[in-house]
């Protein structure tokens, strides 16, 4: 699929879309999330959705980060409107966060008056510096130098229960994910936003929406070979999981459609 670079993001506009994505990948990953997304980002414009993915590079102030994003974010939707990219009617706003760019949707809708009908929230993470960067304990960097993201872990949740506006979350773990804090969050959205928050436990790890590998073209020839019989599996299994994720974000973007 085509994507374009507009305003220091990554954008694709299907025909007539029905809803706009905005993508938030992980800390470092996150840089180029048009190549270490795409699959999963493709087939979301494919069933019909614009996205807008913004990349970001990780540093301890994530209070800016937020900002710098969302601006960025708003400047690509102006760019989009004023060239009639996105057609005339009204369409649905919907943030997708990956690990830290879960957080960073979070922090969005709490510090910001945003337009969101919902946010879609994979394998949430909130560590502090000693866990999300490996070699800061080893090398005892953050009792030396102070070291912490703004706003902290703890900070973080407290503004999430006291200043959090988007009503509407699916919040998606995966079950063999060590590094996911999803159950930390929920307990504080559920109460909030009574029956509008949901949660899914999918096969997978931290790294299922980030394909190790292109998606495998096998086409069968004229006659079916065991060996064409491996190729299909090998894809299916390396796919597995992640078609499972699409259907379950697609599900929740239209629950009204079955998939």
């Amino acid at each position: 699929m085509d994507w374009q670079e507009i305003s220091g993001g990554w954008v694709l506009t299907p025909p007539n879309p029905k809803g706009i994505v905005h993508f938030l990948g992980g800390a470092f990953i996150g840089t180029a999330p048009h190549i270490t997304y795409r699959w999963l980002l493709e087939a979301l414009s494919q069933a019909g959705y614009a996205v807008i993915a913004t990349p970001f590079l990780n540093t301890l102030d994530h209070n800016a980060i937020a900002r710098d994003v969302l601006n960025r974010f708003e400047t690509i939707l102006s760019r989009l409107q004023a060239k009639n990219a996105l057609g005339q009617r009204y369409l649905p706003i919907y943030g997708l966060g990956h690990s830290m760019g879960c957080k960073l949707h979070l922090l969005i809708g709490s510090l910001y008056s945003v337009d969101r009908v919902g946010n879609i929230l994979m394998a949430y993470n909130n560590y502090p510096v000693e866990r999300a960067i490996p070699f800061a304990q080893q090398f005892q960097l953050t009792p030396t130098f102070n070291l912490e993201f703004t706003p902290s872990p703890e900070d973080t949740l407290d503004l999430i229960h006291t200043d959090y506006q988007v009503r509407r979350n699916l919040i998606i773990k995966f079950r063999q994910d060590d590094l996911d804090q999803s159950y930390d969050l929920l307990p504080i959205l559920e109460p909030k936003f009574p029956q509008m928050v949901s949660m899914q436990i999918l096969p997978g790890n931290h790294l299922t929406p980030i394909p190790l590998g292109p998606d495998v073209k096998w086409n069968a020839g004229s006659f079916f070979t065991p060996l064409d019989a491996v190729g299909q599996w090998f894809k299916q299994e390396v796919y597995r999981d992640l078609n499972r994720l699409k259907d379950e974000v697609l599900r929740w973007l239209n629950p009204v459609k079955l998939h």
